[in-house]
């Protein structure tokens, strides 16, 4: 065999040496990037021998001097351009609706009504913090028309919860499905904080024991969102340990995904642990994910 062609053996050797080497330690030691990116960048080095590691090498060099720096927080929130979407009206639905707000400001005892009659028209069930402050109103019939909604939904929220939840004891093929049912159902009730604060709490806890159920069904098909409605109800009824409990849970199970790092954020923003804040936040800013306005301004309150 000529010297070329032993040359060329080498260097191929070299390059297969320098793949495998790249994927153990991201794979299996680092654990850091997303494994198709990781798997992409392999292919691109063992297809192109010594042209693809150089380029994807002064691809990271460049990176880390030119676009490594640390974020200057305040400059992107105060200079961040907003963009607003406007998306046009359904004018035959809304022309007779207004908001609760709206409709309290009237002071007017006949409009008022008139006007709380059309909100109870539409779709109330996102609303309903707003029948709470209904219930204050001077007007008593107002009051009642608030009061009859909210004993409407939430006595047809517990009888529904108490169903679903004694479904999704039974063991069967679908008892998983069941529990996210549960969850997802709850959720629109408990955010709005309608309830009392002795049943707030004790429904969120209803809430986290079906979460449990669920994560020993499956706790590798769960949905992200799941995690972060768990997490987030656990920590607005302040319950602090069962929120922690379902962060790590989330970053175990998206370790890539912003909602995993909002949650802990949250967290450690709401209980004012500034070390593990800013550790968080440090690992997401090595990280590819992208970081939203609410992220942001979270950051910004807390610095």
């Amino acid at each position: 065999m000529s010297r070329e062609w032993w040359l060329l053996l080498i260097l191929l050797i070299l390059n297969l040496s320098i793949v495998i080497i790249y994927l153990v330690w991201n794979l299996l030691i680092w654990c850091r990037e997303n494994k198709p990116a990781v798997i992409m960048k392999a292919a691109v080095m063992l297809l192109c021998p010594v042209i693809g590691p150089l380029f994807l090498m002064l691809g990271f060099l460049f990176y880390k001097l030119f676009m490594g720096q640390a974020m200057d927080l305040e400059d992107v929130i105060f200079n961040k351009e907003k963009v607003e979407t406007f998306m046009h009206p359904d004018e035959d639905m809304e022309r007779n609706m207004v908001s609760i707000e709206e409709a309290l400001a009237v002071t007017d005892k006949g409009n008022l009504r008139t006007l709380m009659m059309n909100v109870i028209r539409g779709d109330y069930s996102q609303s309903l913090s707003g029948f709470l402050m209904a219930l204050n109103s001077d007007d008593s019939e107002t009051a009642h028309y608030a009061a009859s909604v909210l004993q409407e939904v939430l006595n047809g929220f517990r009888v529904n919860v108490q169903r679903m939840y004694k479904a999704a004891l039974e063991e069967d093929e679908g008892q998983k499905q069941r529990c996210v049912e549960l969850i997802e159902y709850m959720n629109p009730i408990l955010e709005q904080h309608v309830l009392t604060e002795i049943e707030q709490r004790s429904m969120t806890e209803r809430m986290d024991e079906t979460g449990d159920l669920l994560f020993s069904l499956d706790q590798y098909g769960i949905g992200s969102h799941i995690y972060e409605i768990l997490s987030m109800r656990n920590l607005e009824a302040g319950q602090t340990i069962n929120c922690q409990k379902w962060c790590d849970r989330g970053a175990a199970a998206y370790p890539d995904t912003l909602v995993s790092y909002k949650c802990r954020l949250k967290l450690y923003f709401e209980t004012k642990n500034r070390t593990a804040f800013f550790a968080v936040l440090n690992d997401l800013k090595q990280s590819e994910i992208m970081i939203d306005s609410e992220t942001l301004e979270m950051v910004r309150i807390f610095m």
